[in-house]
């Protein structure tokens, strides 16, 4: 008997599986290895994680299915898709700057589905708080990735302790080079969705702005009153060009996020909220933020320091113009920058403004809120919050993310130090809570 798919997607409010999950869903669920090549944005989470449910089976207390990622990003982000289909099967994470005492904790009840990067889960193995011996199914998320990353060692011995696997699973927003033979994989089935049609072609704009002086910095300041009407990630190579712009940003006042391997994981999450809820629709990043992160569709992509290899400028490319949507890309040259050689078109040249532009202040801001799950607290007990001692309206309140132990929620702008007076020193669920702008 087929299984029933559609309550699971009625639980993420999807109707409709595009092209690629239809027949993720369909080869996935037969017998073979498989290897999904498919854009950054494509959906491939879903693709992966629902054929893979119904090989879990209710009250066996193993690891059943394996998730690797090369990011805590990406981690998190897989365990939640996997929440809110409620499949009632049990699922955790494991991940660098997550509490190692937490996760031991998770593993003396197995989850059946454990979401995990190379380096924390090869240290469970070590110390034997983990077992991979009974699972049957593997996923190696982004596996190209994990692989630059250095993860080689990590991957194979986790692989090596999955002495009883049915089933590997590889994905990738790119086709890279060869598989390491300690995959394991035997003759798998290859999806390739890397190829975009010609209509999602069309809808990418690719221009390139020559610098006039020495001032790559300017210019970019004067590319962003022009392109900042939308949302933007400007991408650099180096963390250092990341603070330098944001040094800028912050004198010019301009609203903004950064990215980047340097920064604290608290604060790395708190972009990518900010990100999603829009009160920053500006984001400054190194190629962190080029694929596997949970983010909006981007309007521009600016190239401020030039991508070094054709995979990077790929998936930097990605976050725009994806799922027919339209974006436009700009290569920012100066006196010494030359056009990638392998870029496949010649890009539309585009003057840079004579006078800078101040870029729209976003409609909402984020607001901090000092409690969450642990503390069980959920979006309904903040709506409330805001509506009731806030003054809002329901149109007033913007996206709401619930974390272990605090919250974030949009509001409109213009009501926020308004309502931190109001709801100053309220209490949500009994426990008196700490309301303030997230920065």
């Amino acid at each position: 008997m087929p299984y029933n798919y559609a309550p699971l997607l009625e639980k993420l409010h999807i109707t409709t599986l595009n092209p690629m999950q239809e027949r993720a869903l369909e080869t996935i669920t037969g017998k073979d290895d498989v290897v999904l090549i498919s854009p950054t944005g494509s959906g491939k989470t879903l693709a992966f994680l629902l054929p893979c449910i119904p090989l879990l089976k209710p009250g066996q207390q193993d690891v059943q299915l394996l998730v690797v990622v090369p990011s805590r990003e990406l981690a998190i982000q897989t365990e939640q898709v996997f929440k809110k289909m409620g499949t009632g099967f049990k699922v955790s994470t494991c991940y660098g700057g997550h509490a190692v005492g937490i996760e031991e904790n998770n593993l003396v009840e197995p989850p059946a589905v454990l979401i995990g990067t190379p380096g924390r889960i090869g240290h469970h193995l070590r110390t034997g708080a983990l077992s991979l011996e009974k699972t049957q199914t593997l996923v190696l998320d982004e596996f190209d990735k994990s692989l630059e990353a250095g993860f080689d060692d990590d991957m194979s011995h986790i692989i090596s302790r999955c002495s009883h696997l049915k089933k590997r699973i590889l994905t990738s927003a790119t086709l890279g080079g060869e598989i390491p033979a300690f995959v394991g994989l035997q003759h798998p089935v290859q999806l390739n969705f890397s190829k975009e049609p010609e209509t999602a072609k069309a809808s990418l704009s690719i221009k390139s702005v020559r610098v006039a002086g020495d001032d790559k910095l300017e210019a970019l300041m004067l590319l962003l009153g022009k392109a900042a009407q939308g949302s933007v990630i400007v991408f650099c190579n180096h963390r250092e060009a990341v603070d330098r712009i944001s040094q800028q940003l912050r004198e010019f006042r301009i609203g903004h996020g950064i990215y980047h391997g340097g920064m604290e994981q608290p604060d790395r999450e708190k972009t990518l909220i900010r990100l999603r809820n829009q009160s920053v629709r500006l984001l400054v990043a190194t190629d962190l933020a080029a694929r596997g992160l949970d983010i909006p569709e981007i309007d521009t992509i600016i190239h401020y320091q030039l991508p070094m290899t054709e995979d990077i400028m790929i998936h930097r490319n990605g976050r725009t113009a994806r799922m027919q949507a339209s974006g436009t890309v700009y290569f920012l040259l100066d006196q010494d920058d030359h056009l990638p050689k392998f870029l496949d078109i010649t890009p539309e040249e585009e003057k840079l403004p004579r006078n800078f532009v101040m870029p729209p202040i976003s409609d909402w801001t984020t607001l901090y809120v000092s409690a969450g799950k642990k503390d069980k607290v959920n979006k309904t007990d903040i709506v409330g919050m805001l509506i009731r001692k806030g003054k809002l309206q329901k149109e007033e309140i913007g996206r709401i993310e619930v974390l272990d132990h605090v919250a974030y929620v949009a509001v409109k702008t213009a009501k926020a130090n308004a309502v931190l007076q109001l709801v100053k020193g309220e209490k949500v669920k009994n426990i008196k809570v700490k309301v303030a702008l997230a920065s």
